[in-house]
């Protein structure tokens, strides 16, 4: 999975575990809906910039959006995934 794709898979879960729509969150982060759908498809790459306004709006840290999942080993749950902890 390229960065493009993490941040796509995040962008879609962190949004829904939000319960906000793709028309919300362009509102809020001064987008347009087509844009964010794009970033969630993967069909583009954000800017920095772009990733900055995003995680404003949905009052998140911009690295959580490319953080790469974990896949937990042979002593864990087969395919099971775990969310890195934040650096601290």
């Amino acid at each position: 999975m390229d960065l493009k794709e993490v941040m796509a898979a995040n962008l879609r879960r962190v949004r829904h575990d939000k319960k906000m729509t793709q028309e919300e969150l362009a509102e809020r982060a001064g987008l347009s809906a087509r844009y964010i759908g794009a970033i969630e498809r993967a069909d583009v790459s954000p800017s920095v910039t772009v990733l900055g306004q995003i995680a404003d709006a949905l009052a998140i840290e911009p690295g959580m959006l490319l953080q790469r999942p974990v896949i937990k080993g042979r002593s864990g749950r087969q395919g099971a995934i775990q969310r890195r902890p934040p650096p601290d």
